[in-house]
C-alpha cells in the first residue's frame, strides 16, 4: 500500500486456553510419533473449568496414556495451583478418541492428500526472519512474559495466561515504528491496588519495563502508546475464564492477519493432512524465493482436492517485487519443490515428534524447524 497506514497482529502465551488445546493435541501427535511415524492423527482439544477433553481420530500401533500426557503438558505450562484457576493434579480429564475412518484411509494411502482445501505461505524482508514485524514482536512479547515468569523470574506475580498486540506504522510498505503496544498479563491477587479494580501503577510500569521494554525499545518513540491490563485486572485467567478448543488461533499459528488464510487448523494434525503440511511447504517456498533477493514479498497459495496427490493449483504472487514474472515463479515452484504430500512429508521430514513446539508462538519465522531452511536459495537463483 502506498502512503501512511497501521497494521496490527496479536500474539497469545502458552497458558492461553485454546493454546494450551493445541499443545496438548500437537503433543499427542509427537507421543505417537514417536514410536509410530507412520501412525494417523487427527486430535482436537476442549478445556473448561476443571475439564479437559482429548477426541479426534487416531490409528497406530503404540499406546498414548491421555490422562498422563495432559497432566504433563499442563504442568510445563504453569497450572499447577488453585491461584491460577487450574491445577494440572485435580482437574478431571475425558478421553473420547476413535479411529479413522476407512474411507479417508484408502485416499491417503496410496499418496493422495488427506483433506481437500486452500493453504498460504508468505515471506517478506521485514524482519530477519523473513516474517511480518507486528506479528514477530508480538510473539516476542508473550514469550518474554514466560521468560519473566521462569527463566529470569524477574517478576513473581503473573500466571501462564497471557496476550500481547502491537501496532505498526507504515510508510510505502515500509515499517517505521511502533505505534501502540497491548499486554493483557494473568497475575496473581497480590498486584491489585486498594480499589480492588486495577493493578497497582508500580506493576505496570515493572511489567513495561521488564516484558514490553526488551522487545519493542529500540522501535518505540515517545508517541508509543502501552495499553496494559486495560480491563483493570487479569486474577480469573486461563481455563477458568475461558473455554479453549483446538485450532481457534490459526491467524496467530501464521501471519498475523497480514496476508490470506485458508482456514485450515494445524495443530494435531498428522503430515498427510495438508492443512497442515502444504502450509509448511508453501511458507517453505516463500521464505527461500525472499532470500534468495528474487523478491521482497511473496505470497503462495496451493490447493488440493482430497485423495489425489498433486496440488489442483499453484499460486505465486510477490507484490510486483519479483526480479521475474509471478508466472515465471510458479514454474520454478513446480520444478524445484515436490508438492505431492509424500514429497512435502520426505523434504520436510515430517514424521518426527517436532509438533509441540509449534503450538505456542507461531508456526513460522522461528529457527529448528524443517520449513525454515534457505537451502533452496542457490538452485532458485540460478534458474531464475
Amino acid at each position: 500500500m502506498k502512503g501512511k497506514y497501521f497494521f496490527t497482529s496479536e500474539s497469545v502465551g502458552k497458558g492461553h486456553p485454546d493454546k494450551v488445546c493445541d499443545q496438548i493435541s500437537d503433543a499427542v501427535l509427537d507421543t505417537v510419533f514417536k514410536s509410530d511415524p507412520k501412525g494417523r492423527v487427527a486430535c482436537e482439544t476442549f478445556i473448561s473449568a476443571g475439564l479437559v477433553i482429548v477426541g479426534g481420530e487416531i490409528t497406530t500401533t503404540t499406546y498414548v496414556d491421555v490422562h498422563k500426557l495432559v497432566r504433563s503438558v499442563l504442568e510445563d505450562i504453569g497450572y499447577t495451583s488453585s491461584a491460577y484457576g487450574f491445577d494440572a493434579s485435580t482437574c478431571a480429564i475425558l478421553n473420547a478418541i476413535n479411529a479413522q475412518s476407512p474411507d479417508i484411509s484408502q485416499g491417503v494411502d496410496t499418496g493422495g492428500a488427506g483433506d481437500q482445501g486452500i493453504m498460504f505461505g508468505y515471506a517478506c524482508d521485514e524482519t530477519p526472519e523473513l516474517m511480518p514485524l507486528a506479528i514477530t514482536l508480538a510473539h516476542k512479547l508473550v514469550h518474554r512474559v514466560e521468560e519473566v515468569r521462569k527463566v529470569t523470574k524477574e517478576i513473581d506475580y503473573l500466571g501462564p495466561d497471557c496476550k500481547s498486540q502491537v501496532t505498526i506504522e507504515y510508510h510505502d510498505d515500509k515499517p517505521i515504528r511502533i505505534d501502540a503496544v497491548v499486554l493483557a498479563c494473568q497475575h496473581l491477587e497480590k498486584i491489585v491496588d486498594k480499589t480492588g479494580k486495577r493493578i497497582t501503577e508500580k506493576a505496570r510500569k515493572e511489567i513495561i519495563k521488564y516484558v514490553a521494554m526488551p522487545i519493542v525499545g529500540k522501535l518505540i518513540d515517545n508517541k508509543t502508546k502501552f495499553f496494559i491490563n486495560e480491563t483493570g485486572k487479569f486474577v480469573v485467567g486461563g481455563p477458568q475464564s475461558d473455554t479453549g478448543v483446538t485450532g481457534r488461533k490459526i491467524v496467530v499459528d501464521t501471519y498475523g492477519g497480514y496476508v490470506a488464510h485458508g482456514g485450515g487448523a494445524f495443530s494435531g494434525k498428522d503430515p498427510t493432512k495438508v492443512d497442515r503440511s502444504a502450509a509448511y511447504m508453501a511458507r517453505y517456498i516463500t521464505k527461500n524465493i525472499v532470500a534468495a533477493k528474487l523478491a521482497k514479498r511473496c505470497l503462495v497459495q496451493l490447493s488440493y482436492a482430497i485423495g489425489y496427490p498433486e496440488p489442483i493449483s499453484v499460486m505465486v504472487d510477490t507484490y510486483g517485487t519479483g526480479k521475474i514474472a509471478d508466472e515465471k515463479f510458479e514454474k520454478l515452484v513446480r520444478k524445484h519443490f515436490d508438492l505431492t504430500p509424500k514429497g512435502i512429508i520426505q523434504t520436510l521430514d515430517l514424521r518426527k515428534p517436532v509438533y509441540q513446539k509449534t503450538a505456542s508462538y507461531g508456526h513460522f519465522g522461528r529457527s529448528g524447524f524443517a520449513w525454515e531452511k534457505t537451502d533452496k536459495v542457490e538452485a532458485l537463483k540460478k534458474d531464475a
